[in-house]
């Protein structure tokens, strides 16, 4: 393998990308009210607002979606997907959803009760929407060094701090708790992955105390790939007896199939819990579809079923991290405050590292996101003051740990050319970064946790 360092695929087809001027590129961003996410798909040269649905699929699955069976009822299709999720997860019971929030949704309605604790290592926005709407109190346990941006010693900063957990069932009590959810890999704070002896731990303390686990598993290829590498013990072990030993400590798992799925829409909901997934199904046909497509189309579900299996080569992981990794090192080899060690998914600028002038409640991951789109066309997202952002009883703003802006890493799509790009705008806008002011928030919707997909801002 000395010499087959490159990506291992050949491109089949390509697709044409749009150069735009600064000019042109600074009046869209006023006419989206500075958000990222109401900016033309079309006006963006480098798009790394989220690796969700946005892969490059395989010669094998576009060949799958021809078998696509549309049946309405018992489509075979879906029992192609049961069976390859069956294999990757070792859970019996399968539901398919139209994408991960669905999956999300259902998990929400069936654990989260009010008044009561949800924890997790650290929850994303759509469970927290979930969450907010049915009155369920979300907190976040990652370890401390999770939350440590610049260190880079700990190999599983996305760890749940059991220490925390243990403490808020001897305070609260253990029937205050109505769900763990571990996410992995960890979003929040880089795509970091979680152990698992951590996994394990946690579903320990749960079991002892009576507490359902799920696991958010988006990213599950590319946590067992972490586990691989980097945890004592499991060098040796395939990629697929990794995750079933994952899976085989929580009772129910999530899945937005449109990251580690390897497909541009889907979701999936699974749970060893008889009665639970019984709960799932009638949600499902109220919500979704009928049991057997859940929303998706039978040639999705094709595409599905070969997608989990591809994303557990170990060849293709290998590059997935490696590419990251290769734009986390540029940024870091220009002085760019990153979080590290990079992750799974795309590499966290440190927003208040990188603007130190520009207070959090002027959201300086925000004014980054702006600045990387106006300079180089380049589209990421904030994960900082906006996105994780939150009001006390008396509406007071509460400021987030993390202030980051997320560089997402599409799968099987960018070359190292278009990751150069990148380095090189961000290293252009770090040289004059004292020249940059704040941003004002103007517009929020009524659900705090969800405000960044449509909020409005202007520069200060």
């Amino acid at each position: 393998m000395k010499y087959m360092t490159a990506e291992p695929f050949r491109i089949k087809v390509v697709e044409p990308v749009k150069k735009t001027t600064k000019e042109e590129r600074q009046a869209w961003l006023q006419e989206a009210g500075y958000n990222a996410f109401k900016l033309k798909a079309e006006n963006v040269y480098v798009d790394c607002i989220t690796d969700s649905g946005t892969s490059a699929m395989s010669t094998e699955q576009w060949a799958a979606m021809m078998l696509g069976d549309e049946s309405y009822a018992g489509c075979k299709s879906f029992y192609k997907l049961e069976e390859s999720a069956r294999d990757v997860f070792g859970i019996k019971n399968v539901q398919p959803t139209h994408q991960g929030r669905a999956a999300d949704y259902i998990m929400a309605s069936i654990y989260c009760e009010k008044g009561k604790y949800a924890v997790g290592n650290m929850h994303f926005d759509t469970f927290r929407g979930n969450a907010e709407v049915l009155g369920a109190i979300p907190v976040d346990f990652v370890i401390d060094e999770g939350l440590d941006t610049a260190s880079s010693e700990h190999p599983f900063k996305g760890n749940l701090d059991t220490n925390k957990l243990q403490k808020l069932i001897d305070e609260k009590g253990a029937d205050q708790i109505c769900v763990i959810i571990i996410t992995v890999t960890c979003n929040n704070n880089g795509g970091q992955p979680v152990s698992m002896a951590n996994i394990k731990a946690v579903s320990e303390i749960a079991n002892k105390h009576g507490i359902p686990v799920v696991m958010d598993s988006a990213r599950l290829a590319e946590n067992a790939y972490f586990i691989k590498t980097r945890e004592e013990g499991y060098a040796d072990k395939s990629i697929k007896e990794i995750t079933r030993e994952m899976f085989s400590y929580c009772e129910t798992a999530t899945m937005s199939s449109k990251k580690d799925g390897l497909v541009n829409i889907g979701g999936l909901f699974l749970s060893r819990n008889e009665d639970v997934f019984l709960q799932a199904n009638q949600l499902a046909i109220v919500h979704e579809g009928f049991i057997t497509y859940g929303g998706m189309s039978g040639r999705d579900m094709e595409a599905l079923a070969v997608g989990l299996q591809e994303v557990c080569d170990e060849q293709y992981l290998e590059y997935r991290v490696k590419q990251v990794k290769y734009l986390g090192d540029k940024l870091k080899e220009k002085g760019i405050p990153i979080v590290e060690p990079t992750g799974g998914h795309g590499v966290y600028v440190d927003g208040r590292r990188f603007f130190p002038q520009i207070p959090q409640n002027e959201f300086p991951s925000q004014r980054l996101v702006c600045a990387l789109y106006e300079e180089a066309g380049v589209r990421a997202v904030e994960l900082g003051a906006c996105a994780f952002g939150s009001k006390d009883a008396d509406g007071n703003p509460i400021w987030p740990e993390l202030e980051t802006m997320r560089i997402s890493v599409s799968r099987r799509v960018y070359t190292n050319n278009h990751l150069d790009c990148i380095a090189e705008a961000l290293g252009d806008i770090y040289k004059k970064r004292d020249e940059y002011k704040g941003m004002k928030l103007v517009y929020e919707g009524p659900i705090t946790s969800l405000r960044h997909f449509t909020a409005g801002f202007e520069l200060l």
